[in-house]
């Protein structure tokens, strides 16, 4: 017979691991090639020592000549507090009730509720890798009704649960913000107008729930120009700090991606194994190998994904980079440190499984305390202002010889 009892051991011995897995290796290919490591957490913190530069203390001298002067190594310290990660499933006590005689229904009862809550917390872990820490989704541009147009929405989801910011204070103080459609054609979404009444205005900012400045630090705070600090180092103080950034409008080809990864190489000593860029980028990067190559290379990575490659490097596409944008990366440098796994929150008596309050219904909660930490920013670089199309060589080389044909008749 099925018993919350079993419903909790099912989940401490059976789902825990999958669950885990999945989130760790399965939920972006950026993840996936992104090491773990519990070293240099302190408490609440992570205090992390980042070399930087060589070990001065080399030179060449006469046979008899004074030794060259010892330098240690460049070291600078990293601080960060670990953020704290949650996910929640909720099942009714009818439910686990009406499945106490059926094994088999009690199992497809988990099952859902965890496939739910690995895809809801996929999302979430693949947006904060891009994002800079303070959970911004979007920004409002105008509003009609329930229907709420923003500058982008790529870090929107139908069910997301999200809080509204004004430029002092929040506006959904009471009820819920739950979109309920993502139109991402025209850049809008719609929201339960029957759970929240207020009102968003244009301007207002959009952050999941609670999460406002509670994020890990992604990739858009480590590219972020105008940040004075990171990690709680003053970024003019540390030059190598900022990372290589192109804002020049271009098309894109195996020559603007090749002379980054040379600079990188040849002035940081940095050697770029991952390159993740908007749908967008990866259409036109293709349309350049279909008017140049034959075959475009195709090859399988780290969590079981399938992507294309310049020159053995994988070339992902993800939903959370900037439509115009291309990151070329060195994940070696980059460290997810954690306190733990991803874990069940338990009370004191060791139960996960809690009844809420004044309600028939049992909450479970997912946790990891993390952060993500890159010893290198210098080595990480991003191209910015890539056009969605590449012009055809065919048309150019129709083009020159019209051109010289019109120009030599006119000689004539």
């Amino acid at each position: 017979m099925v018993t919350l009892t079993t419903a909790e051991n099912a989940l401490k011995t059976v789902y825990l691991d999958v669950v885990a897995n999945q989130l760790n290796i399965k939920a972006n290919p950026l993840l996936a090639r992104i090491k773990r490591s519990s070293k240099d957490v302190w408490g609440k913190e992570i205090r992390k020592l980042a070399p930087f530069g060589i070990n001065g203390g080399i030179g060449a001298g006469s046979e008899t000549g004074e030794l060259p002067q010892a330098s240690g190594n460049g070291y600078v310290q990293f601080v960060a507090d670990l953020k704290n990660l949650y996910g929640k499933i909720e099942i009714s006590d009818k439910a686990v009730r009406a499945s106490a005689n059926n094994i088999g229904a009690f199992v497809n009862l988990l099952s859902d509720e965890m496939e739910g809550l690995v895809k809801a917390s996929s999302f979430n872990l693949g947006r904060m890798l891009y994002g800079d820490g303070t959970g911004l989704l979007a920004t409002v541009s105008a509003v009609s009704s329930n229907q709420v147009t923003c500058d982008k929405v790529n870090n929107l989801i139908e069910g997301m649960v999200v809080d509204v910011y004004n430029s002092s204070s929040k506006v959904n103080t009471t009820g819920m913000v739950k979109i309920t459609y993502v139109d991402r054609a025209n850049k809008c979404f719609y929201y339960d107008s029957t759970l929240f009444t207020g009102t968003i205005s244009k301007d207002d900012k959009l952050y999941v729930q609670g999460s406002k400045d509670y994020e890990i630090t992604g990739l858009g705070k480590i590219f972020d120009t105008s940040a004075e600090t990171l990690y709680g180092v003053t970024k003019a103080n540390y030059k190598w700090l900022n990372p290589y950034v192109d804002t020049t409008s271009k098309e894109i080809s195996d020559i603007a991606i090749q002379e980054v990864i040379d600079s990188l190489d040849m002035n940081n000593d940095s050697q770029i194994n991952f390159i993740a860029c908007s749908s967008k980028v990866r259409r036109a990067y293709q349309q350049y190998l279909g008017y140049y190559r034959r075959n475009v290379d195709v090859m399988e990575i780290d969590g079981g994904f399938k992507t294309i490659s310049h020159n053995g490097i994988p070339v992902v596409a993800d939903r959370f980079v900037e439509d115009d944008a291309m990151y070329l990366l060195n994940t070696n440098d980059f460290t997810l440190h954690e306190l733990c796994d991803w874990k069940w929150l338990e009370g004191e008596d060791g139960r996960i499984l809690r009844q809420n309050q004044n309600y028939p219904t049992y909450s479970v909660t997912l946790v990891k305390y993390a952060e993500l930490i890159c010893d290198k920013p210098c080595g990480q670089a991003k191209i910015s202002g890539i056009k969605d199309t590449v012009t055809s060589p065919y048309t150019t080389i129709v083009e020159k010889t019209v051109s010289d044909s019109e120009s030599t008749g006119s000689d004539q």
